[in-house]
């Protein structure tokens, strides 16, 4: 059944052997269920609710989950933003929404929550091994903003993705420099947001300071090196005292938000 894709498979199945399938129609949740036993022999849970399905992953950990875009106890959308912002050990894990229902608004929302795929109804097990192979071979960027959370947006849906680079910025920036770019970007942004949303801020701080880390030691860029570690011991102490205070984070974070092209000013998020 799958032997021009066997290769591909063989390389997929250790990241598809725990997959959680969130959909209140049994016969849905008992196809999908099928597909993934038949491809890479996945253990699979299944469960009816949003609710339920958060349970199931605090002890399961899936490292793939499909979700139904809507029915009775479940919102994909919806479901995918509050494991995105949750503290469970899984809230990287690729989501892929599922619906017969496809329309431009709801792709669009879908894309916005943090799914990394959208699988439309009826598919072929063709069009369910490219989103497989999308999520396990083609990884995406993770993006630990403020108002979003989840994979890189510019590649939504990159099992059919086929085209151009979408931005200017994409052929004109080194890896390395566009990195570092949306990272202060970021960095920016969160540091505005302490007071609306003072978890996800830190969170989101904390992502970009790491990031500019690693990033400031593969261009060999000392002062960014500095900035960032700086940056990441005063985040440390700062929340273990208690609540962040915005000034003061603003003033620590400021030496590292100086490095960003005027501008890029404008910009205080990634898309």
């Amino acid at each position: 059944m799958f032997n021009e894709d066997y290769k591909t498979i063989q390389r997929m199945a250790p990241l598809l052997q725990r997959v959680l399938i969130v959909d209140p129609q049994p016969s849905g949740a008992r196809l999908i269920g099928d597909l993934m036993r038949n491809i890479a022999h996945s253990q699979i849970w299944i469960a009816a609710s949003t609710p339920k399905a958060l349970g199931v992953i605090k002890s399961v950990e899936p490292q793939v989950i499909f979700v139904e875009a809507s029915g009775p106890g479940v919102d994909g959308a919806d479901f995918t933003r509050a494991l995105r912002r949750s503290d469970l050990a899984a809230r990287q894990a690729p989501v892929i929404m599922v619906t017969a229902n496809a329309t431009a608004a709801g792709i669009i929302a879908a894309r916005d929550a943090g799914v990394h795929e959208f699988l439309r109804k009826p598919f072929t097990t063709k069009d369910l091994l490219r989103r497989l192979e999308a999520i396990t071979l083609r990884p995406r960027d993770w993006i630990e903003a403020v108002t979003y959370v989840g994979p890189d947006r510019r590649r939504f849906n990159s099992g059919d993705y086929t085209g151009a680079l979408k931005r200017r910025s994409d052929a004109r920036a080194t890896p390395d420099a566009a990195r570092i770019l949306q990272a202060l970007k970021i960095l920016k942004s969160a540091v505005g947001a302490i007071e609306e949303d003072p978890a996800q801020a830190l969170r989101s701080m904390q992502a970009q300071a790491a990031d500019l880390q690693k990033a400031a030691v593969a261009v060999s860029d000392m002062n960014l090196s500095t900035a960032s570690a700086n940056f990441q011991r005063f985040l440390t102490q700062a929340a273990a005292r208690g609540p962040l205070i915005s000034a003061e984070v603003a003033k620590h974070a400021q030496p590292l938000i100086d490095m960003m092209p005027k501008e890029a000013g404008r910009d205080a998020e990634a898309a």
